[in-house]
């Protein structure tokens, strides 16, 4: 099975010539929502965290291979998200909604898509499947934990994540050049979270975001 999709591959990539390969970029509003299921604190099941969604601009390059195989690289600018309490957090008791850090991402993804229908039909609906990397940064707890844990000494940590990535979409021809684009992705995103407090680690949650990534905006064919 193995040597027979290599196989397909290797004859894709030959029937396929470059000099048909286009160009084009894609530039509008990105928003990430992440699940609304809380994730557990590891030292407290009763509590957890969530965090919320956010919209920044998004930039996707498009590599049309063949007339129906598109490689796609999506991007934007910084993501920032509050990430914020859930349940009952034994010896504070609720912190439903109490924000407790902030935090920056960027999620790159690479997904390949099929596009039905005909090259020159003006609506082209199409399906994707690919890779994500989401690197964390800034992050930064907020009073009310420094409050909760007693110390202004607070750190919060998370880590890369790597994960698959499903999308579906389409692209509505405005002219020979100008396009409508719009997409929706499932991706995986799960990180490990970890909360200092005076240098040591007193809380940790393995946070499972897993956004619904939305896109709407223009395509600019080269």
């Amino acid at each position: 099975m193995k040597k027979l999709g290599a196989a397909l591959l290797t004859t894709l990539l030959v029937a396929a010539p470059l000099a048909q390969a286009k160009l084009s970029v894609n530039v509008g509003l990105i928003n990430v929502n992440p699940s609304d299921t809380a994730s557990a604190l590891d030292q407290d099941k009763g509590a957890g965290l969530v965090a919320d969604s956010n919209t920044q601009l998004g930039i996707t390059f498009d590599y049309q291979y063949t007339d129906n195989i598109v490689f796609e690289l999506i991007a934007a600018t910084p993501f920032s998200h509050d990430v914020s309490g859930s349940g009952n957090l034994t010896g504070v008791g609720a912190i439903g909604g109490v924000h407790l850090a902030s935090v920056k991402h960027l999620p790159p993804t690479f997904v390949a898509q099929y596009h039905f229908l005909e090259p020159n039909a003006k609506f082209r609906p199409f399906i994707g499947a690919g890779l994500n990397y989401t690197v964390f940064f800034d992050e930064e707890a907020s009073s009310t934990l420094k409050t909760v844990l007693g110390t202004d000494d607070v750190k919060v940590e998370l880590d890369s994540s790597f994960g698959v990535a499903l999308q579906a979409g389409f692209n509505y021809s405005i002219n020979e050049k100008w396009a409508l684009h719009g997409m929706v992705s499932k991706m995986d995103i799960n990180t490990d979270a970890s909360v200092y407090a005076n240098g040591a680690k007193v809380l940790t949650s393995d946070v499972e975001l897993d956004p619904v990534v939305a896109m709407l905006g223009v395509k600019y064919k080269f």
